[in-house]
């Protein structure tokens, strides 16, 4: 057996008269890791029906044809009428993850007192990272039906609108701008429904070609809103008034922009139609299981839910734009 010896004096960055230099590092971790996006924080949260959660759609009101409708004042036959309703439901599904603390490591770190907050963040970051997940997938979740689920993701915003049909393109050497105030004017001129659209969701590299646009075209500087604490954003004046244009770094874009065929899309939405069906809490919870044998403190996060797009096929718009 050949023993392997190792100089304890490498562990000191310098050795000299009067002088030993050991590593030492701030008590503060560099920390700007992506979390939250905004989606996921300005849709409605609303407590599940049971599972699935059920609710019903109005499509049509109690209304008759103009011939149906006016009669001889003196010879009166009315016909009977009722409105048109559909039974829709929306599938919980469950995000979950688990962190596991060492009882040896813990002390340690308890006894060099250097990182003593390090348990807690951890723990805390676990929680923004099932969120982060979760906001993806609101978006991008793979599921392809809300009647009978194929995967364990949530049917995402996207695949919900792209199913209602509301697909419109702007072409490579079209108006992006004229594009997308179109497509809101043709929402908002609907005889059938009051849509009111509320703000329009892009990846920032088609906001900043929109921003770009409108300085070169019109010489337009866009107006800014603020849609949380701190956070201001774009906006664009519509037929449905100023609407907010918010960066979501969870929409992602094909090809590169410039090139004629990149693919990049927006949506246009009426958040108070998106709702998120939670159960029990709209928060990720946190349980500490047993100690096991190994003494390794377990702690697994949980979140039971499901995100509906109603009206997708009259309240929601993807637009799509080449460049």
């Amino acid at each position: 057996m050949n023993a392997q010896f190792i100089d304890l004096h490498a562990a000191a960055d310098y050795l000299g008269p009067g002088a030993v230099e050991v590593n030492r590092y701030q008590t503060e971790i560099t920390d700007i890791v992506r979390r939250r996006g905004a989606f996921g924080q300005r849709i409605r949260q609303v407590p599940a029906t049971g599972h699935p959660s059920r609710f019903f759609e109005e499509t049509a009101i109690n209304s008759l044809t103009a011939a149906q409708s006016f009669m001889d004042p003196r010879n009166i036959v009315p016909i009977a009428g009722s409105p048109t309703r559909v039974e829709r439901s929306v599938p919980l599904k469950a995000l979950v993850s688990q962190i596991n603390y060492n009882l040896f490591d813990l002390e340690v770190g308890a006894q060099q007192s250097q990182f003593a907050y390090l348990q807690a963040k951890d723990l805390a970051d676990s929680v923004e990272g099932l969120l982060r997940t979760h906001d993806v997938a609101l978006w991008n979740g793979t599921d392809t039906s809300l009647s009978s689920p194929t995967t364990a993701q949530y049917f995402g915003a996207i695949g919900q609108i792209e199913a209602g049909g509301n697909t419109h393109t702007v072409g490579a050497t079209e108006s992006i701008v004229d594009g997308i105030k179109g497509v809101i004017a043709q929402m908002v001129a609907s005889s059938s429904y009051e849509v009111r659209p509320s703000a329009i969701y892009a990846n920032p590299v088609l906001l900043d070609l929109i921003d770009r646009e409108m300085k070169t075209e019109f010489n337009v500087v866009l107006s800014t809103t603020e849609i949380a604490a701190g956070v201001r954003v774009k906006t664009l004046s519509t037929q449905a008034g100023e609407l907010p244009l918010i960066p979501e770094w969870a929409l992602g874009y094909t090809g590169t922009p410039g090139s004629g065929t990149a693919t990049l899309p927006c949506y246009v939405v009426s958040e108070d139609m998106i709702e998120y069906h939670w159960l029990t809490d709209p928060n990720p919870r946190v349980f500490q299981l047993g100690l096991p044998n190994s003494l390794a403190s377990q702690m697994v996060v949980v979140k039971f839910g499901g995100i509906v797009v109603k009206g997708a096929a009259y309240a929601h718009y993807e637009v799509k734009v080449t460049r």
